[in-house]
C-alpha cells in the first residue's frame, strides 16, 4: 500500500490475539499469529519464523521490539535504553506547528522530533480529514528516523461540538461529526449517549491518526462567572460522574484500560477546576485563586471517582492556586495544582489509586512578567495589538523559583509531563545536576511510553489516508450527532402553548437563523419585525470581554440581557456583547407578535429580563439551525433538563458560593429544569 510520496507500507502477517508473555529467562511460548506491521523504512528482523521492527536498527531483536512481551516489560526495556536527553524529550508535549497554508511544517517537527527527542504533540490542524492523516502519517515517518524509532503520540482537544454559523446550512463536508457541547449531553442525561458519542469521536480520532483526547472535562458548574463552563457536564457531581465514566468507556473503547482500538483520555482538570475567586479564570493573573468557601471540596471530588472507574489513562490538574483548602487536617499549600504534591501524590495516586500519566495544564513553567501581568493599554488596543503579545504563564504560587526549580517541584509533586513546551533543558540540567533521581524520571518515562504499546503504535503508528474521509463526519454519525442537537435543547417557557409553532405560510422575521434553511421548512421571510406575524430569535448568552489579557473572555459582570449599551468595569473595562440581541428584543415584544427565542446557554445566564418578552423560550447548548427548527415546528421535542440552575438575578450570583451547587436564592430556573411536549 502506498500512503505518500512514493513510500512504500510494509505490512505483515494478521493482528495476534492472545499473544503470551516472556517468562524470567526471556524463552517464550508457542506464539499464535504474527502481529500486523507496518513500516516506511525500518527493516524487519525473523526470529522463529516470526517478523519484529528493527527499531533501533541494531540487527538484534530487543525486548522492547518484541511485540509478544506485554507493555510493560516492553516500556521499562525501552526506557533503560534512552539517554537523559532522551527521557526528558518525552517529557514534554509539544505542539505541532503548522505553516501558512494550515499543513503541518514538517521541517519545525523534524527539529522537535530528532534535535529535542519529544514524541507526545498537540494538534490544532483542521479541515480535510485527508490532509491531516497524511500529515500524521508523515510525521510517524519522521519518527522512525529517530535513535530508537519511538512513534509519536498526537493529542487534540475537542473537536467534535456545534458550533453555530447563520450563513452555513451544513457541517462542511469531511469534517468531524458536530454534537451539542457536553452541557448537552447533560441536559440530554443518558450514559449510553454519551458513550456511543465518545466511541463515535473515537473511530474519527483514530482515522485520521489522534490517539490522545484532552478531555473530559470533570470540573463542576458551582461558580457561574466561571468561563469554562460549556466544557462541563453541570454542576450536579452524580451526574457527571456517571458521564464522565460513560464518556471515557467510549473513548478508550471500554472500561479495561488501554487497547489498540482506544483513544487515550485525559480527564481534567484535577481536583476541580470551578470553584474560581469570582468566576475568574486561571489563564489570567488576576484569577489565579481557587476557594472553597463552602468547604466543598469532596463535591468536587466525585466526578473523577467515574473517570477511575473507567480506567482512566491520564490525568490533568488545574492552573488554579487553592486558598484556605485543608484537607486530612493539613492545610493545602497555596500553588498551582500542577506543583502540588499534597494533591497529586498524597490525593491522586495515594487516595484515588491512579497509575497513569499526569500530565500538566498547558505554561504552567513560564512566567508571567510584563503585560501579561498588567495588561496591554487601551492605546494598544486602538491601535490593534494583540493581548497575545503580551506572553503567557501560569506559574502561580511558584512565581519567585526558577524554570529550573519549577521543573523539579512539579516533578516532585507527581507531574510525568509537560503541557504546551519542547524546551526540556531545565529538566535535562535538574537530572545532570541530581535535582531529581533518575528512578523518578524513569517511572513517569516508563507510564508514557507504556502508553505507546498499549495503543499498539510499535507496530502500527500509521493509518490509511484514503479511509479518513469516509469515517470521519459520515452520515451516520452525524444523523445521531443531528438526534442529539434535537434531544439536547430544553423548553423553559411556552406561553399559550406556542409550540409546536405552525409556521408555513406565516410572515417569519429571522435572527441569526439561516434563511435558506428557514424557507425549506415554508416560512415566508421578511426583512424586519414590523412586516412579521411571528419572529424567531437566535442569541448567544450575553458576557463581558476583558480584551486587556490573552485569556480575556471571563465574566468581570453581569451574565444576563439589561438595558446598558456598555457595562463599565472598574479599572478593567469590559465589552458587553449581549446588549445588540436585548434590544431586538425590545422591539419585537413591542409588536406584540408571537415571539420564539433559542438562547445558546455556555453558562448559567440570568434571563429574567428576557422572560416576559417571549412567548417561548429554548435553551439549546450547540444546535444547528434546522435542529431548533425540528423542535419549533414540532417534527421533534425537546427533551433536555437544565444541567445548572440559572439565577434570578447578579445579587444572588454575588451571594453564592464558589464551590457550593445549586445554592442560588431563589433561581428563575432550578436545575432539572424543562418543559416536556
Amino acid at each position: 500500500m502506498v500512503l505518500k510520496k512514493g513510500l512504500t507500507l510494509i505490512i505483515i502477517g494478521l493482528l495476534s490475539t492472545g499473544l503470551t508473555g516472556c517468562d524470567n529467562n526471556g524463552s517464550h511460548d508457542t506464539p499464535t499469529k504474527q502481529a500486523e506491521l507496518e513500516s516506511r523504512t525500518l527493516p524487519l528482523i525473523t526470529v522463529d519464523n516470526l517478523k519484529f521492527k528493527d527499531m533501533n536498527n541494531n540487527g538484534t531483536l530487543e525486548p522492547f521490539e518484541d511485540w509478544r512481551l506485554d507493555s510493560a516489560k516492553r516500556a521499562r526495556d525501552l526506557v533503560s535504553r534512552m539517554t537523559v536527553d532522551e527521557k526528558a524529550g518525552a517529557m514534554m508535549h509539544g505542539t505541532i506547528t503548522l505553516d501558512t497554508a494550515g499543513r503541518v511544517d514538517m521541517s519545525a517537527a523534524e527539529a522537535d522530533i530528532d534535535r529535542k527527542f519529544v514524541n507526545t504533540f498537540i494538534t490544532r490542524m483542521a479541515g480535510n480529514p485527508e490532509y491531516i492523516s497524511a500529515d500524521n502519517n508523515a510525521l510517524q515517518a519522521l519518527a522512525e528516523h529517530s535513535r530508537l524509532g519511538i512513534p509519536v503520540t498526537i493529542s487534540t482537544d475537542p473537536r467534535n461540538h456545534f458550533v453555530n454559523d447563520p450563513n452555513a446550512t451544513s457541517v462542511a463536508a469531511g469534517s468531524f461529526s458536530q454534537w451539542p457541547e457536553t452541557l448537552g449531553l447533560a441536559a440530554i442525561g443518558d450514559a449510553s449517549l454519551v458513550k456511543t458519542f465518545g466511541d463515535i469521536a473515537r473511530q474519527e480520532y483514530r482515522a485520521v491518526g489522534i490517539h490522545m483526547a484532552l478531555s473530559p472535562q470533570a470540573d463542576l458548574a458551582t461558580e457561574p462567572r466561571w468561563g469554562r463552563i460549556n466544557g462541563t457536564f453541570g454542576e450536579d457531581n452524580q451526574l457527571a460522574k456517571k458521564l464522565v465514566q460513560a464518556y471515557i468507556e467510549g473513548f478508550q473503547d471500554g472500561d479495561r484500560g488501554l487497547l489498540p482500538t482506544s483513544v487515550i483520555t485525559v480527564v481534567k482538570h484535577f481536583a476541580g477546576g470551578g470553584p474560581q475567586l469570582d468566576g475568574l479564570d486561571p489563564h489570567n493573573i488576576y484569577g489565579k485563586e481557587q476557594v472553597y468557601p463552602g468547604e466543598n471540596l469532596e463535591y468536587h471530588l466525585v466526578p473523577f471517582e467515574g473517570a477511575f472507574a473507567a480506567r482512566v489513562a491520564s490525568v490533568m490538574p488545574y492552573y488554579g492556586q487553592p486558598v484556605g483548602l485543608w484537607y486530612k487536617d493539613q492545610l493545602i499549600e497555596k500553588v498551582g495544582f500542577g506543583f502540588n504534591q499534597q494533591v497529586l501524590t498524597g490525593m491522586l495516586r495515594e487516595r484515588f489509586g491512579f497509575t497513569g500519566v499526569i500530565l500538566s495544564d498547558w505554561g504552567i513553567l513560564e512566567s508571567c512578567e510584563g503585560k501579561c501581568s498588567t495588561g496591554i493599554s487601551d492605546a494598544d488596543i486602538a491601535a490593534g495589538v494583540s493581548p497575545w503579545t503580551a506572553g503567557t504563564g501560569m506559574s502561580w504560587g511558584v512565581e519567585n523559583l526558577s524554570r529550573q526549580q519549577r521543573v523539579v517541584k512539579a516533578v516532585e509533586a507527581g507531574i510525568d509531563q509537560f503541557g504546551g513546551t519542547t524546551d526540556a533543558s531545565d529538566l535535562i540540567a535538574a537530572i545532570n545536576q541530581q535535582q531529581l533521581p533518575i528512578a523518578t524520571i524513569d517511572a513517569s518515562v516508563t507510564r508514557i511510553m507504556q502508553q505507546k504499546f498499549e495503543l499498539g503504535l510499535f507496530e502500527k503508528p500509521y493509518v490509511d489516508e484514503s479511509q479518513a474521509a469516509t469515517i470521519v463526519g459520515n452520515s451516520k454519525f452525524q444523523q445521531q450527532a443531528d438526534d442529539a442537537q434535537r434531544r439536547s435543547q430544553i423548553l423553559l417557557q411556552n406561553n399559550n402553548s406556542v409550540l409546536p409553532l405552525s409556521v408555513s405560510g406565516k410572515k417569519v422575521f429571522l435572527h441569526n437563523v439561516n434563511a435558506t434553511v428557514a424557507e425549506s421548512y415554508g416560512l415566508e421571510l421578511v426583512a424586519t419585525p414590523e412586516e412579521a406575524e411571528i419572529a424567531i430569535l437566535r442569541v448567544d448568552t450575553p458576557h463581558q470581554n476583558d480584551p486587556h489579557y490573552p485569556f480575556g473572555s471571563v465574566n468581570f459582570g453581569q451574565l444576563g440581557f439589561d438595558d446598558a449599551d456598555t457595562v463599565v468595569l472598574d479599572a478593567k473595562a469590559g465589552i458587553y456583547s449581549g446588549s445588540e440581541d436585548y434590544q431586538l428584543i425590545k422591539q419585537v415584544k413591542d409588536l406584540n407578535i408571537p415571539t420564539v427565542i433559542s438562547v445558546y446557554l455556555d453558562r448559567p445566564a440570568i434571563l429574567t429580563n428576557i422572560l416576559d418578552k417571549t412567548d417561548a423560550l429554548l435553551a439549546n447548548f450547540g444546535a444547528s439551525d434546522r435542529a431548533v427548527l425540528d423542535v419549533i415546528t414540532g417534527k421533534s421535542k425537546a427533551q433536555g433538563k437544565l444541567p445548572f440552575e440559572l439565577p434570578s438575578s447578579w445579587q444572588a450570583v454575588l451571594e453564592q458560593k464558589e464551590d457550593v451547587a445549586h445554592d442560588s436564592a431563589d433561581p428563575l430556573f432550578s436545575l432539572g429544569a424543562g418543559i416536556q411536549l
